[in-house]
């Protein structure tokens, strides 16, 4: 299903078609980077939502599953319904009490039931339905359920120094949202986005991971210029020596930089009472 990205310019479609396709080589390991360098974080926060035995969990955009095991393996959750526009990563790697279910979330008729936890990461910010969707998800919540939501914070500023590596982000960031819309500018808006949406107990935190050679988070964003390499062009603001010299800032000793960070926000759905 393709849709405009925000503003109505025409775009090239959804992320996983134009770009970050999933049948690309290579593109589950860039992924498992992102995890590498996400998911200890995120998986301190669900475990401190509660998440743990008898608990039925949802995935949005599972990507390559990592965490729903995780939440299988270490939280020991009853189950966790892994969703995701392609589920080949996920089919890979089959583990007790996961399930998964190929569908797009967008789709008006979504509606997989009912879980203690609704978690979708970096998902979100790659949709103009965002806002949407965010009731859309806080609907599937069983009351007393958690919806936990991550996405990107840009931190490179237009007042930051110029390097190799904040050209390349500005570039990657304007050639994204104009080719498949891509949007992380809303994102500082998700606890008041969840409060609308009916939840309670809302609150929010950042985490940004290390820029060091080597890193998960280094190689990820070298993959992820790799694959966006087009987008980037096509703004004017880098051309190929430009991302080139990027992705050896990354790997070398003279980088001094923030990585883009992740915001996790969530809420919890009102209990029922009696009267």
């Amino acid at each position: 299903m393709n849709s405009s990205p925000p503003g109505g310019a025409p775009g090239e479609g959804r992320y996983g078609e134009a770009f970050f396709r999933p049948d690309r080589a290579g593109e589950a390991e860039r992924i498992d980077f992102g995890a590498l360098a996400y998911d200890d974080i995120t998986m301190a926060r669900l475990r401190a939502l509660g998440a743990g035995p008898g608990w039925r969990c949802l995935d949005i955009g599972a990507g390559t599953g990592t965490v729903c095991r995780r939440l299988l393996g270490e939280a020991g959750v009853a189950s966790v319904l892994a969703v995701d526009r392609d589920v080949r990563f996920l089919d890979a790697r089959p583990a007790p009490g996961l399930q998964t279910l190929q569908a797009d979330v967008t789709d008006p008729g979504f509606a997989p039931g009912s879980f203690r936890l609704v978690h979708a990461r970096f998902v979100l910010m790659h949709l103009p339905e965002r806002d949407r969707l965010i009731g859309t998800l806080a609907e599937l919540l069983a009351p007393g359920g958690v919806l936990v939501l991550s996405d990107a914070v840009d931190l490179t500023s237009e007042r930051g120094p110029a390097t190799p590596y904040t050209t390349a982000m500005r570039a990657m960031w304007q050639g994204l949202r104009a080719t498949i819309g891509t949007d992380v500018s809303s994102v500082p808006a998700y606890p008041h986005l969840l409060r609308g949406a009916g939840l309670d107990q809302v609150a929010a935190e950042i985490h940004v991971p290390p820029l060091v050679p080597g890193s998960a988070i280094s190689r990820f964003w070298a993959d992820t210029w790799q694959r966006s390499r087009q987008a980037m062009l096509s703004t004017g603001l880098i051309d190929d020596p430009g991302i080139d010299a990027a992705i050896r800032y990354l790997e070398s000793d003279a980088c001094a930089a923030l990585s883009a960070g992740m915001l996790t926000a969530w809420g919890q759905k009102p209990r029922e009472t009696t009267g």
